[in-house]
This record gives structure tokens, C-alpha cells and sequence, in this order.
């Protein structure tokens, strides 16, 4: 994902290179096969780690699909026995020495055969938007790069298991309104997407492109990115009618496609999101209208419905992001795409957490919030940002004194999500009701706080009592 710059209601140009993003996975056949998924970045000092993270996506989501921005094997690892779908992204600076084939080779021994097949490796992303960096040594060897990559899948027998593909910014394309005109970007459009475009009929891969409807909206057009009722886009040419940017945008990639007689290549929706927080006064940016842009995303995607130009389909389609990542620079909105915290609690759910463990927080999912609601209950939490070794002293004292905390214990209704923070949560909350709630009972060496908003969810219920 990239910051924003000047732009037209439906591109934006490449300015950094993408860190992470948010998946939803989906295949291109009818909207029944759809699956989800989620781009998992790393660009943060306070992630839980990788194994954490697995069996939480597996055990309290329905996602079942990630993308990496790198080839962590750790992460790999972690992942492994887990059916879970992942792609892997190797940097744009390896680009130049994937073109020999010795090195290409070596990079799938050393990164790919360790772990597959256990971990369930489905496609290579050569490098992250190459065109927009505007490098020409990049963008010269970019499909040499995937050639070499591909033949050294061969000569290991992973080919028929693995694709090999490269993402793109909207930055590729002029001309896009209406979607009808768009074409790739002169120069590049024969050069280097043409044999692009070919190379990937060749091997059954798909293009790959990230659109950000975030990127593309102005004031006037907020309801055109965010699926509401407007006016909409007529495009006078075909004589179709766009309901949303989301639509223009695909069509447009489609149109500059077919342009170049490369419509039968299929389309994958690497990154698409919307972040929930922003810096001050920008519009169209918070919880609500974040957790509103994403499920309605999925909605489309799922439906089956397709675009105008593409009727009946559905698109493979990476939704940013898992985390918020505090690292990334940027402004405020790079930092805050995540579905969930570092801590696995949702920033707000759009309906990939389980029954089992789907939380009944209000539309911000702040459970950590100060005492502010009527509901004359109380419970103590743990606060924002208390250090993790402090909150796994509150565990050992409380559970230490003998109080029920089988809950927390691996099997139990609050187990998930397997974090510090959760089972210190639960642990202040015991100690907190046991002790009569007295609000000294919640100080816990200052880390923890008392809320009137219930942090139960699921099966996973927190004691509490009419003060």
C-alpha cells in the first residue's frame, strides 16, 4: 500500500512500496467458491508471535488464506500443518539476481522446499509494484526475473503447485474515466506488461493489481468509494452505468487488458482497504466507516455479480490488512489499516470471527475503555499499553491464589485470543468481582482500569455484578 498524491477519482500514483495488506480470498468462479483471506505485514515492535497468530486465524476466524511480504521462515513454519493458503513476496532488490538461474534456484531450495509441502505454498509474487518505482533495472528484469523463477519451479516439480505472478499499482494505467478508455501507460504497455500479460496466459497465472478506492475519493466522491447511494458513472461508450469506484477500478485494469488482447487472463485483487483512523479533520476516516468499506468489499466480491464489464464473476481479492503496524511510516492511515490490534482484538469485525468467538463490543471494539456507560456493571481490564511482563505477574498472583481460572487455561471459553493482555484481563476481572469491587481491587500496580462496557464475547463471559 502506498500514501497518497495527486490522483484521479480512480488511480493513485506509486509513491513507497507497498509493506502489507488484507486479503479476501476468493477464486474466479461463482461466488460460492469464495474463500478469505489476509495480508499479514510485520512492520510493528508489538506483534504477537507468528504461531500465536496462526492458530487464531485458524481456531477463531474463517479466514483461510495469507499473504506475506516476505518469505519469514518462521512464519512459514508456524503455518505449516494448517491447510491455510499462503503466498510469499520476494523484495524488488532480489529482482536483478533472480534473472540467473542459479540464484533463482537456490532461492526456491532455501525458502520454498523446506516447508512445502506441509506449509501450503500457493503463489511467488515477484517484487511489489515494480512499475511505480520507476527503476529501470527493476522494471527491464521483472519478467526475465519471473521467467527464471518459473523454470527453477520446474526443475523442482513445483510448478503445477506454485504460481509465479507480480503485483501492480494503479499507477499503470491512463485514461481511466470512463473505465472504457483506460490503457496501460505508454511505454510500459508494450515493453514490459505486453510480455508480461503473455508470459502470464503461458503459465495459468493470474495479473495481479492493488486498487485503493481510499486513494482515489475526494469529498464530492466519498459515497462512490464507500458502495453508497449516488449518482454514479456513466460511461457513454459501452453505455454502462457504475455504482462504485470499486467497479470503475477493475473495469479499467480490464479495458487497458483487452486493449492489448488480454482479457482471458484472469484479475486478482492483491490489496484493498480502508483505514480506521486518520490524522485530524480528514474526512471519511474512522472505525464505522472502515469496518463499512470492508464488508461491503466482501459483499461484492462474494456475490458473484461481478463488474459491468466482467459480469458474473468473482475476483480473488486481498483485503489490507491483518495488523495495524505502528513502524510504518507515513501518515497516520498507514499505521492503521488492521483488521485487528497487535493483541488479536479486533479494531472492529466485518464478519470473519467465528460464532464461537465473535465479540459483542460496541461498533469500536474498545474493550479496554474507562468507566462511561449506565448499565450500572463495572469490570476491570486490563489498560492500554501496560508492559506484558507486569500483566503476566497480575496472571500468576491471581491464579496463584487459587481463584477458577481454568477459562483461560488452553480448551477453555476464554482461551482465544492466546495473548497476554486477554488472560490478564480475565485474571484482573476475577480478582477485581471476587474481592467485592473496590476499585483499589482493579489497580493492579497501575495496569489495570475499571469499564462499564462488557469485555465478554462468545462463549467466553466475564464476572460481573450490580455495583
Amino acid at each position: 500500500m502506498r500514501l497518497s498524491s495527486s490522483c484521479s477519482v480512480f488511480i493513485y500514483p506509486a509513491n513507497i512500496i507497498t509493506m502489507v495488506a488484507f486479503l479476501i480470498i476468493l477464486s474466479t468462479g461463482s461466488g460460492a467458491d469464495a474463500s478469505i483471506g489476509v495480508n499479514y505485514g510485520t512492520l510493528a515492535n508489538n506483534l504477537p508471535p507468528p504461531r500465536q497468530v496462526a492458530e487464531f486465524l485458524l481456531h477463531s476466524t474463517v479466514i483461510n488464506r495469507i499473504r506475506l511480504f516476505n518469505a519469514d521462515p518462521q512464519i512459514l513454519q508456524a503455518f505449516a500443518h494448517t491447510g491455510v493458503a499462503v503466498t510469499v513476496t520476494i523484495s524488488n532488490d532480489q529482482i536483478p539476481h533472480l534473472t540467473n538461474l542459479s540464484f533463482a534456484q537456490r532461492w526456491i531450495s532455501d525458502h520454498i522446499q523446506p516447508h512445502f509441502p506441509s506449509t501450503n505454498i500457493i503463489r511467488i509474487l515477484v517484487g511489489n509494484e515494480v512499475i511505480s518505482t520507476a527503476n529501470h533495472l527493476l522494471i527491464r528484469n521483472l519478467v526475465p526475473a519471473m521467467q527464471s523463477l518459473h523454470t527453477a519451479l520446474v526443475s523442482a516439480s513445483l510448478h503445477r503447485r506454485i504460481q509465479i505472478s507480480t503485483p501492480h499499482s494503479l499507477g499503470i494505467l491512463s485514461h481511466t474515466t470512463p473505465p472504457s478508455s483506460a490503457r496501460f501507460r505508454q511505454g510500459y504497455d508494450t515493453h514490459v506488461l505486453k510480455p508480461l500479460l503473455s508470459f502470464l496466459r503461458t503459465i495459468a497465472s493470474p495479473f495481479v493489481v492493488n486498487p485503493y478506492p481510499f486513494f482515489g475519493y475526494s469529498p464530492e466522491t466519498l459515497d462512490f468509494a464507500l458502495f453508497r447511494t449516488n449518482p454514479g458513472l456513466f460511461d457513454q461508450d459501452t453505455k454502462l452505468h457504475y455504482t462504485n469506484m470499486f467497479d470503475a477500478q477493475l473495469d479499467s485494469v480490464y479495458s487497458a487488458m483487452e486493449r492489448l488482447g488480454f482479457s482471458d487472463v484472469a484479475i486478482v485483487v492483491g490489496e484493498i482497504g480502508w483505514p480506521s483512523k486518520g490524522d485530524k479533520d480528514q474526512i471519511g476516516v474512522d472505525v464505522a466507516t472502515a469496518a463499512e468499506f470492508n464488508r461491503k468489499v466482501m459483499d461484492r466480491v462474494n456475490s458473484g455479480t461481478g463488474t459491468p464489464l466482467m459480469p458474473n464473476r468473482t475476483f480473488e481479492t486481498y483485503i489490507f490488512a491483518l495488523f495495524n503496524e505502528n513502524l510504518k511510516p507515513g501518515p497516520v492511515s498507514e499505521r492503521n489499516f488492521g483488521l485487528f490490534r497487535s493483541d488479536l482484538i479486533p479494531v472492529y469485525d466485518i464478519g470473519i470471527l467465528r460464532p464461537t468467538v465473535r465479540a459483542s463490543d460496541p461498533p469500536e471494539n474498545n474493550r479496554r475503555s474507562p468507566v462511561g456507560g449506565s448499565s450500572g456493571k463495572r469490570w476491570c481490564v486490563t489498560k492500554s499499553g501496560a508492559e506484558t511482563e507486569a500483566l503476566q505477574r497480575n496472571i500468576d498472583y491471581v491464579c496463584g491464589l487459587g481463584l477458577d481460572c481454568e477459562p483461560i487455561i488452553e480448551g477453555g471459553p476464554c482461551f482465544l485470543p492466546n495473548t497476554v493482555e486477554a488472560h490478564s484481563a480475565y485474571a484482573m476481572n476475577l480478582f477485581y468481582q471476587t474481592m467485592g469491587r473496590h476499585e483499589f481491587d482493579c489497580d493492579f500496580d497501575k495496569t489495570g482500569e475499571i469499564t462499564s462496557i462488557d469485555p465478554s464475547y462468545g462463549d467466553c463471559q466475564y464476572q460481573a455484578e450490580f455495583v
